[in-house]
Protein backbone atom coordinates (compact mmCIF):
# COMPACT_ATOMS: atom_id res chain seq x y z
CA UNK A 1 0.00 0.00 0.00
CA UNK A 2 1.14 3.50 -0.70
CA UNK A 3 1.24 6.26 1.94
CA UNK A 4 -1.93 7.88 0.61
CA UNK A 5 -3.91 4.65 1.02
CA UNK A 6 -2.50 4.16 4.52
CA UNK A 7 -3.48 7.70 5.52
CA UNK A 8 -7.00 7.13 4.15
CA UNK A 9 -7.34 3.86 6.10
CA UNK A 10 -6.09 5.51 9.30
CA UNK A 11 -8.69 8.28 8.90
CA UNK A 12 -11.47 5.71 8.38
CA UNK A 13 -10.38 3.78 11.49
CA UNK A 14 -10.36 6.93 13.64
CA UNK A 15 -13.81 7.94 12.37
CA UNK A 16 -15.14 4.43 13.00
CA UNK A 17 -13.81 4.48 16.55
CA UNK A 18 -15.47 7.84 17.17
CA UNK A 19 -18.78 6.69 15.71
CA UNK A 20 -18.55 3.44 17.62
CA UNK A 21 -18.42 5.16 21.00
CA UNK A 22 -14.79 4.42 21.80
CA UNK A 23 -14.90 6.99 24.55
CA UNK A 24 -15.33 10.69 24.84
CA UNK A 25 -13.21 13.11 22.89
CA UNK A 26 -13.19 15.87 25.47
CA UNK A 27 -11.15 15.45 28.64
CA UNK A 28 -13.12 14.70 31.77
CA UNK A 29 -13.39 18.06 33.49
CA UNK A 30 -13.06 18.02 37.23
CA UNK A 31 -16.10 19.89 38.37
CA UNK A 32 -15.03 23.34 39.49
CA UNK A 33 -15.24 22.89 43.25
CA UNK A 34 -12.48 22.94 45.83
CA UNK A 35 -14.26 20.85 48.46
CA UNK A 36 -13.09 17.25 48.73
CA UNK A 37 -14.15 14.16 50.67
CA UNK A 38 -12.44 10.82 51.17
CA UNK A 39 -13.14 7.97 48.74
CA UNK A 40 -11.37 4.64 49.34
CA UNK A 41 -11.56 0.92 48.71
CA UNK A 42 -10.71 -2.01 50.95
CA UNK A 43 -9.58 -3.84 47.79
CA UNK A 44 -6.68 -1.56 46.81
CA UNK A 45 -4.79 1.49 48.06
CA UNK A 46 -5.07 4.86 46.37
CA UNK A 47 -2.62 4.81 43.47
CA UNK A 48 -2.01 1.09 43.92
CA UNK A 49 -2.68 -1.88 41.65
CA UNK A 50 -6.28 -3.01 41.17
CA UNK A 51 -6.58 -6.74 41.95
CA UNK A 52 -7.25 -9.05 38.99
CA UNK A 53 -10.65 -9.98 40.46
CA UNK A 54 -12.01 -6.55 39.46
CA UNK A 55 -10.73 -6.69 35.84
CA UNK A 56 -11.59 -8.46 32.60
CA UNK A 57 -8.94 -11.04 33.49
CA UNK A 58 -10.81 -11.97 36.67
CA UNK A 59 -14.44 -11.88 37.75
CA UNK A 60 -14.97 -8.37 36.31
CA UNK A 61 -16.99 -7.27 39.35
CA UNK A 62 -16.99 -3.77 40.79
CA UNK A 63 -14.71 -3.22 43.79
CA UNK A 64 -16.05 -2.20 47.19
CA UNK A 65 -15.98 1.55 47.83
CA UNK A 66 -16.42 3.58 51.02
CA UNK A 67 -16.50 7.30 51.66
CA UNK A 68 -16.79 9.85 54.42
CA UNK A 69 -16.85 13.58 54.87
CA UNK A 70 -19.79 14.48 52.60
CA UNK A 71 -20.77 18.13 52.93
CA UNK A 72 -24.14 19.20 54.33
CA UNK A 73 -26.78 19.56 51.62
CA UNK A 74 -25.74 16.41 49.75
CA UNK A 75 -28.88 14.81 48.27
CA UNK A 76 -27.25 12.17 46.07
CA UNK A 77 -23.93 10.84 44.82
CA UNK A 78 -22.66 10.13 41.33
CA UNK A 79 -19.68 7.98 40.36
CA UNK A 80 -17.63 7.94 37.18
CA UNK A 81 -14.81 5.47 36.59
CA UNK A 82 -12.65 6.08 33.55
CA UNK A 83 -9.29 5.38 31.95
CA UNK A 84 -7.63 8.51 30.54
CA UNK A 85 -4.75 6.34 29.26
CA UNK A 86 -7.02 4.37 26.90
CA UNK A 87 -6.35 6.23 23.65
CA UNK A 88 -4.20 9.19 24.63
CA UNK A 89 -2.99 9.92 21.09
CA UNK A 90 -6.60 10.58 20.07
CA UNK A 91 -7.39 12.44 23.29
CA UNK A 92 -9.99 9.83 24.21
CA UNK A 93 -11.09 8.58 27.60
CA UNK A 94 -12.59 5.11 28.08
CA UNK A 95 -15.53 5.17 30.48
CA UNK A 96 -15.76 2.07 32.68
CA UNK A 97 -18.68 2.93 34.94
CA UNK A 98 -21.34 5.60 35.27
CA UNK A 99 -23.50 5.34 38.40
CA UNK A 100 -25.80 8.07 39.73
CA UNK A 101 -28.64 8.96 42.09
CA UNK A 102 -26.90 6.99 44.83
CA UNK A 103 -28.78 7.94 48.02
CA UNK A 104 -26.88 10.45 50.18
CA UNK A 105 -27.43 8.27 53.26
CA UNK A 106 -25.21 5.57 51.72
CA UNK A 107 -21.67 5.30 53.08
CA UNK A 108 -20.41 2.53 50.80
CA UNK A 109 -20.95 0.43 47.71
CA UNK A 110 -20.60 -3.31 48.14
CA UNK A 111 -18.46 -5.39 45.83
CA UNK A 112 -20.23 -6.62 42.72
CA UNK A 113 -22.94 -4.01 42.06
CA UNK A 114 -25.34 -5.56 39.48
CA UNK A 115 -25.23 -4.27 35.90
CA UNK A 116 -28.98 -3.58 35.85
CA UNK A 117 -30.07 -0.10 34.80
CA UNK A 118 -32.31 0.51 37.82
CA UNK A 119 -30.87 -0.40 41.21
CA UNK A 120 -32.31 -0.57 44.71
CA UNK A 121 -32.71 2.75 46.47
CA UNK A 122 -33.25 4.70 43.24
CA UNK A 123 -29.69 4.56 41.89
CA UNK A 124 -29.12 4.04 38.18
CA UNK A 125 -26.32 2.49 36.18
CA UNK A 126 -25.38 4.54 33.17
CA UNK A 127 -23.72 3.49 29.95
CA UNK A 128 -19.96 3.51 29.81
CA UNK A 129 -18.03 3.36 26.56
CA UNK A 130 -19.25 -0.13 25.71
CA UNK A 131 -22.02 -1.23 28.09
CA UNK A 132 -24.31 -0.44 31.00
CA UNK A 133 -22.83 -1.14 34.43
CA UNK A 134 -19.30 -1.78 35.60
CA UNK A 135 -16.67 -2.75 33.05
CA UNK A 136 -13.40 -3.65 34.71
CA UNK A 137 -9.95 -2.60 33.54
CA UNK A 138 -8.89 -4.38 30.36
CA UNK A 139 -6.00 -2.46 28.77
CA UNK A 140 -3.93 -3.78 25.89
CA UNK A 141 -0.99 -5.87 27.10
CA UNK A 142 2.24 -4.22 28.12
CA UNK A 143 1.35 -0.80 29.46
CA UNK A 144 0.12 0.28 32.89
CA UNK A 145 -3.13 2.24 32.81
CA UNK A 146 -4.47 4.46 35.58
CA UNK A 147 -8.17 4.23 36.46
CA UNK A 148 -9.94 7.18 38.09
CA UNK A 149 -12.86 6.61 40.45
CA UNK A 150 -14.50 10.02 40.90
CA UNK A 151 -17.47 10.43 43.18
CA UNK A 152 -19.48 13.63 43.21
CA UNK A 153 -21.57 14.89 46.16
CA UNK A 154 -24.59 16.48 44.48
CA UNK A 155 -27.19 18.86 45.94
CA UNK A 156 -30.03 17.34 43.92
CA UNK A 157 -31.28 14.07 42.47
CA UNK A 158 -31.04 14.01 38.69
CA UNK A 159 -34.06 13.29 36.55
CA UNK A 160 -31.95 11.21 34.17
CA UNK A 161 -33.37 7.80 33.33
CA UNK A 162 -31.14 4.76 33.72
CA UNK A 163 -28.56 4.23 31.00
CA UNK A 164 -27.37 7.85 30.71
CA UNK A 165 -23.86 8.53 29.43
CA UNK A 166 -21.03 10.25 31.27
CA UNK A 167 -21.57 13.40 29.20
CA UNK A 168 -25.28 13.45 30.06
CA UNK A 169 -24.52 12.94 33.74
CA UNK A 170 -21.89 15.68 33.87
CA UNK A 171 -24.32 18.05 32.18
CA UNK A 172 -27.10 17.12 34.64
CA UNK A 173 -24.93 17.71 37.72
CA UNK A 174 -23.20 20.83 36.43
CA UNK A 175 -23.70 23.58 39.01
CA UNK A 176 -24.90 21.07 41.61
CA UNK A 177 -21.63 19.47 42.78
CA UNK A 178 -20.72 20.29 46.38
CA UNK A 179 -17.56 18.17 46.70
CA UNK A 180 -15.53 15.51 44.89
CA UNK A 181 -13.82 12.36 46.15
CA UNK A 182 -11.20 10.63 44.02
CA UNK A 183 -9.46 7.27 44.16
CA UNK A 184 -7.06 5.97 41.54
CA UNK A 185 -5.84 2.48 40.80
CA UNK A 186 -3.57 0.96 38.18
CA UNK A 187 -3.70 -2.17 36.08
CA UNK A 188 -1.51 -3.73 33.38
CA UNK A 189 -1.89 -6.95 31.40
CA UNK A 190 1.03 -9.07 30.30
Amino acid sequence: MNSRTLAWLATILVLAAIAGGCGETSPDPVVDVDARFELRSSAFANGGPIPVKYTCDGEDVSPPLEWEGLPPGTFSLALIVDDPDAVPAAGRIWNHWVLYNIPARAVSLAEGIPDEINLAGGAHNGKGSSRVGYEGPCPPPGRIHTYRFRMYAVDTITDLPGGATKAQLLEAISGHVLAVGELTGTYARR
